[in-house]
């Protein structure tokens, strides 16, 4: 499998909390498909992180597929999306 964490930045409050339940809808799915393996806010900031799990072949294209179908990234409450392969090397996901 290949990793690829996502940061996203939100964009105006009210969009977000009004798009927050479809949101937690769409990564309960993906998680339940074993795409996501983690995901939430940081603490005391604008932003969260998303960990995607998909098969070896997948490229930083390929997530941003699965992230666009994301109610936040359709409905334009996010501010910037930034998704980079990532190599967990301690690795508890597999």
């Amino acid at each position: 499998m290949k990793y690829f964490a996502a940061t996203y930045t939100y964009g105006e409050p009210s969009l977000v909390d009004a798009t927050r339940p479809a949101h937690r809808e769409f990564i309960a799915g993906q998680l339940a498909l074993g795409r996501i393996v983690g995901s939430g806010p940081y603490v005391g900031t604008e932003q969260a992180l998303i960990i995607l799990q998909l098969p070896d072949t997948a490229t930083e294209a390929d997530a941003a597929d699965v992230l666009d179908q994301d109610p936040y990234s359709v409905a334009g409450a996010l501010a910037a999306r930034d998704i980079r392969e990532w190599n967990p090397v301690s690795n508890i996901f597999s």
